[in-house]
């Protein structure tokens, strides 16, 4: 009775963690946020630091595999799977470059993750052509810059349980094909039978998370139809390594 009474609180606990942590930098990120471009590398480090802190102490802890060395110094499009709001502090904490998250809207009504999307990272609202567009070239700029930009091609957290590897979108492969950059495939395998979507459902409990960096993926050329087969490839990978587990 204990154990259920816990796995129904433990995902308010994680949330009480993260606004533990953000708290004490909250004044300096506001201050940081006013010039993002210039604070960019600074409010990058203290997400991560965030990240860490909070999910330590909610009793999450995140084993990263590579399955080769990645160069973080070159830009790369990260591609994970998603099946809950940990995902986020995964690749905050997978990626070790200079980042900017590409994500839903809602984010921004969020005191923690709103600060960001304001600042460094690039929100899109997914029922809006327009907005897809605008936030695809301000990605496209981020990686001009000489820096990453993740983005989960599924578009959201599917409605299933146990979870299902959605349809991905074409944005990140046609961005990927353009610019001659290569996506990382990232498997979160776990995180889901820990914390699904936002761990209300079900409940959370702590544990490990394991996750597979897979080596990069290259475009075969340029174009709509290089696009889509880079999409193809990239589902058919994550799809296979998940399943595994």
């Amino acid at each position: 009775m204990l154990g259920k009474w816990f796995k129904k609180q433990h995902p308010h606990i994680y949330v009480v963690m993260v606004a533990l942590c953000f708290l004490p930098y909250w004044p300096i990120l506001l201050l940081w946020a006013r010039n993002p471009e210039r604070n960019y590398r600074k409010l990058v480090r203290a997400r991560r630091q965030i990240a860490r802190w909070s999910s330590t102490l909610a009793g999450f802890r995140y084993l990263i595999h590579e399955e080769e060395r990645i160069d973080w110094s070159k830009p790369h499009i990260l591609c994970p799977n998603h099946t809950s709001n940990l995902d986020i502090t995964a690749m905050t904490l997978v990626c070790r470059a200079d980042f900017s998250f590409v994500g839903k809207d809602e984010l921004l009504r969020n005191p923690v993750t709103g600060l960001f999307f304001r600042s460094i990272d690039i929100p899109v609202n997914r029922d809006s052509k327009i907005s897809a567009f605008k936030a695809f070239k301000r990605a496209g700029e981020c990686l001009d810059r000489g820096r990453s930009v993740v983005i989960f091609p599924e578009g959201k957290i599917g409605g299933d349980y146990p979870p299902q590897l959605c349809p991905f979108k074409i944005g990140p492969f046609r961005m990927a094909a353009d610019k001659n950059i290569p996506i990382i495939p990232v498997v979160i395998h776990n995180a889901w039978e820990l914390h699904w979507d936002n761990g209300v459902k079900y409940g959370s409990t702590p544990g490990t998370i394991r996750i597979d960096v897979l080596k990069p993926v290259y475009p075969s050329g340029q174009g709509p139809q290089a696009a889509e087969e880079m999409k193809d490839q990239v589902y058919s990978i994550l799809n296979k390594r998940w399943s595994k587990l």
